[in-house]
């Protein structure tokens, strides 16, 4: 009985090299493994203004979740003071701009670029007025990269009723 418990040991252990060994390659992956998932009709260059991806397969990396991003300057108080932003241009093109900078910018303080992006929620007021020209602003700062993304049209934001956008993101960094 002992010594079949030994060579089960033995055993277990030189499995376990292998195994480890597998696992060290495994995760000496440089990039992210992306595979973009595309549904007729929605590739780019197929004429649809789309600033995103239908899907993205992802297949190695560390996820970074960005909380909302607003055109607001970072810091600011909380509770919020409505005169900090009152020097602010609250035109829906400069508002995207200022977005997608700070989430650059947050990425970038993680080790990441905005091509790491595999997943945004953009939450947006009045959306029939505002989509064209997010969509025109993100289209440029995303260039051939497309996350998934989903909209979602609202009331107001929190931070100020004169924001109209305000983007989550999830990442996918490379080792």
């Amino acid at each position: 009985m002992h010594f079949s418990t030994n060579r089960s040991i033995a055993r277990a252990r030189w499995l376990t090299v292998p195994a480890l060994i597998l696992i060290a390659v495994g995760c000496e992956k440089a990039t992210p493994v992306f595979e973009y998932v595309y549904l007729p009709g929605t590739e780019i260059g197929s004429g649809a203004n789309l600033p995103f991806t239908p899907a993205i397969k992802v297949g190695g990396g560390n996820i970074v979740f960005l909380s909302g991003i607003t055109g607001a300057p970072v810091p600011h108080s909380h509770p919020h003071i409505p005169a900090e932003f009152d020097q602010l241009d609250f035109d829906a093109a400069a508002q995207t701009e200022a977005v997608m900078e700070r989430l650059q910018e947050t990425l970038r303080a993680a080790g990441g670029e905005l091509s790491d992006v595999v997943q945004v929620t953009r939450f947006v007021a009045d959306i029939g007025a505002n989509q064209d020209a997010v969509n025109k602003v993100m289209n440029r700062y995303w260039g051939k990269h497309r996350p998934a993304s989903t909209s979602v049209e609202i009331v107001r934001l929190a931070t100020d009723p004169r924001f109209i956008l305000e983007v989550e993101a999830v990442a996918v960094i490379p080792d």
